[in-house]
């Protein structure tokens, strides 16, 4: 099967590239020499990399980001299971999705999938700073919205 680089993918690429069931929203890439160490493993910086690329792909689809937000985004937390090798240079998919949200942010989830197999799991806490930085700011109700609608995403 072929992939389509760097655009969201239909459920059925989904399916078809190993995931068990679609997300809200995934992308597609090939590793590439650069991201592989001396013994033809994925550097761990790479997955970074590629879960921080389907995250800002996400927030421009799902309108959290733009001039027109208001605001930008800022990482709070983070973290990442790293749960089996790649090796090579394979097609790869990241799936994202929003589970919570509060009042100034929200809780995103993305996997990291290859050779059908999940080799990777990232969370993370996004809030909303304003513009001029002067502080927090509550999420817009047609992205709390959204998040619900396209996501599944729940209040917390």
């Amino acid at each position: 099967m072929t992939l389509r680089y760097h655009t969201p993918l239909s459920p059925e690429e989904q399916t078809a590239a190993g995931l068990p069931a679609p997300w809200p929203f995934a992308i597609a890439d090939r590793v590439r020499w650069g991201e592989l160490d001396q013994l033809g493993h994925v550097n761990n910086a790479a997955y970074m990399v590629w879960f921080e690329t389907a995250r800002i792909r996400y927030f421009a689809e799902r309108g959290v980001v733009g001039p027109e937000a208001g605001h930008v985004t800022v990482i709070r937390r983070g973290e990442i299971d790293w749960l089996a090798e790649m090796r090579g240079e394979p097609d790869y998919v990241v799936t994202v999705r929003c589970t919570e949200i509060r009042r100034t942010s929200f809780t995103l989830e993305s996997e990291l999938w290859s050779e059908g197999r999940c080799t990777a799991r990232f969370r993370c806490v996004i809030v909303l700073i304003a513009a001029d930085r002067s502080g927090k700011v509550a999420l817009p109700e047609a992205l709390r919205r959204r998040f619900i609608e396209a996501d599944g995403a729940t209040e917390a």
